[in-house]
């Protein structure tokens, strides 16, 4: 999901008095005795062939069209590695 510049700037102007966070629950001792570090996987530079309107639809999503196009093929791979199970 893309977002424009003009409305990260109207998020940016927001003040925090205009924020409910009613609905947030604080993050007692609990929460950290569980969590995980979760390390970013390591990228990999190749050389990939695509088709050009392919390409060319994931350029026009904007800044991230890379990120994007690894995001969709994790879900691919994901997908097929849980229904070989």
């Amino acid at each position: 999901m893309t977002i424009s510049h003009k409305r990260l700037e109207e998020l940016k102007n927001i003040p925090e008095s205009a924020i409910d966070t009613s609905e947030i629950p604080e993050l007692d001792a609990s929460f950290w005795e569980k969590a995980k570090l979760v390390q970013p996987i390591a990228k990999q530079a190749i050389s990939l062939r695509v088709d050009s309107d392919v390409l060319d639809w994931f350029k026009s999503q904007g800044k991230g069209y890379q990120s994007l196009m690894n995001a969709v093929l994790r879900s691919y791979v994901e997908h097929h590695i849980k229904n070989s199970q």
